[in-house]
């Protein structure tokens, strides 16, 4: 099977590599250096976008104290057509009100789409994106028009920087060891899952909503990572921040107006 899904896709090199020619949006990888309480983050993503398939590419670096993440919001954005699938994000709040967003991704070549079906067969990267709220979830709720769900979830300070630094050292293992996508073991959802076992073991167990992530909002309510204090559908509803970050899309303030 493995054979026949590479022939069909032109018998491109089963190794995985950081040197092909990259959608501009995705040739950089994040690197950063860590210095006890110190982070420097090289290429933070910051695009600016007229259409989801025209924009300007920005990168900047960014000094960060680690004692200074606050908080982490889990970021659910279901397949428009196959909504029990979806791409799920962590976003990390500072002290100064600024969020960085991780998002695990395969890594496209120019003009390259993706296919779930050759996310099976060895065909696409993955990259880490640390990104600007005003990229990465702009370009999800207003230009690919998708519903966006945005959670607070319980984690402590400690917590959330401890999930920051291995999500910043697992960005830096793949610009020096690169690995390949797969859509089933090797995505968005089980690298967030495999970050929050490796920091609190075994507290999100392996269920059929992390297959389908679509639904990974709700297991996480389950779990009691969410807030509890009202009814899952309630949160929700609550939690979709389309209307804010259409509204907002441009204000430099963004982060803060789509958590009112």
């Amino acid at each position: 099977m493995l054979c026949l899904g590479i022939f069909s896709t032109g018998c491109k090199a089963i190794v995985a590599t950081n040197n092909r020619n990259w959608a501009p949006d995705q040739a950089k990888l994040p690197i950063s250096e860590v210095n006890g309480d110190h982070i420097k983050i090289h290429n933070v993503r910051n695009c600016r976008y007229a259409t989801s398939d025209n924009y300007v590419v920005q990168y900047y670096d960014k000094d960060i104290r680690l004692s200074d993440i606050q908080t982490v919001d889990f970021v659910v954005v279901p397949f428009k057509d196959t909504p029990s699938v979806a791409h799920t994000m962590l976003s990390f709040g500072l002290a100064d009100g600024q969020y960085l967003v991780s998002s695990v991704e395969i890594r496209k070549e120019a003009n390259e789409e993706y296919s779930a079906w050759k996310g099976f067969f060895n065909q696409y990267e993955l990259m880490y994106v640390i990104g600007d709220e005003r990229d990465v979830i702009n370009l999800s709720s207003n230009y690919y028009n998708s519903d966006v769900y945005l959670y607070r979830t319980v984690a402590k300070p400690e917590q959330a920087q401890e999930l920051f630094l291995d999500v910043v050292k697992r960005a830096n293992k793949l610009a020096a060891d690169p690995e390949f996508y797969n859509t089933i073991t090797n995505n968005c959802t089980t690298n967030i899952v495999s970050h929050v076992n490796k920091i609190a073991p075994k507290s999100v167990p392996y269920d059929m909503r992390i297959l389908l992530p679509g639904y990974s909002d709700e297991y996480a309510y389950s779990l009691g990572l969410l807030d509890t204090s009202v009814p899952f559908e309630q949160l929700r509803s609550e939690s979709k921040i389309n209307q804010l970050a259409h509204r907002y899309r441009d204000d430099e303030n963004f982060s803060q107006y789509i958590r009112r």
